[in-house]
């Protein structure tokens, strides 16, 4: 899972990660807010109304959810689940809200929190965007202040200086989790025993 303050360039990494990343598969999140320039339905977000959310909600249908600047937004969790079952690595970008109470429900999970190079080039990023008031960008500041904070509940930091070097980064922690010893010694063990048998 993958997380940071708003203008890090989450998207951005996500997206090259998962071009470099065959058999791994984007878990799409469920939101109320209003579909970006650009953004298509079922591909960046399910964008669905307040009631749909509040139904799905009722119906226990998310791993997580979440309030943020006024919109909702959760992790459908049956989609997570049929790919974890089948061997497939599933990528989750969330907001730090949803990710802590990811960790809860599944602490085996590799979570890493992506931070800017610097907070002045945090704001730039915000503002290139274009799509926020005044208002709205102190809003988005103060809380990407608040946000960076949750960083230290993270097993992992990656600066995203260069979209290409945070993504090598970020394919490094996933191929050194996938050595570690608790993902790997438990099936040796169990196999080791059952050729002892034979």
């Amino acid at each position: 899972m993958i997380s940071g303050a708003s203008g890090t360039g989450k998207g951005t990494v996500c997206q090259k990660l998962l071009d470099e990343s065959p058999g791994m598969v984007y878990s799409i999140s469920a939101t109320t807010r209003q579909p970006r320039k650009g953004e298509v339905d079922g591909r960046e977000y399910f964008f669905i109304t307040v009631e749909q959310f509040k139904s799905w909600l009722a119906e226990e249908k998310f791993l997580e959810h979440a309030e943020v600047f006024g919109n909702f937004y959760g992790t459908p969790a049956h989609k997570i689940e049929e790919c974890l079952s089948s061997g497939i690595d599933v990528l989750l970008e969330i907001d730090v809200q949803g990710a802590l109470n990811v960790m809860k429900k599944c602490p085996d999970g590799i979570y890493i929190f992506l931070l800017p190079p610097s907070f002045d080039e945090l704001c730039n990023r915000i503002k290139k965007r274009g799509t926020e008031s005044p208002e709205g960008l102190q809003r988005r500041l103060a809380s990407s202040t608040n946000e960076i904070a949750v960083g230290k509940n993270y097993q992992y930091v990656v600066v995203n200086d260069s979209v290409d070097d945070a993504v090598k980064k970020i394919k490094s922690i996933i191929a050194a989790e996938r050595c570690k010893v608790n993902r790997n010694l438990n099936d040796f063990e169990k196999y080791k025993g059952e050729e002892s048998l034979n």
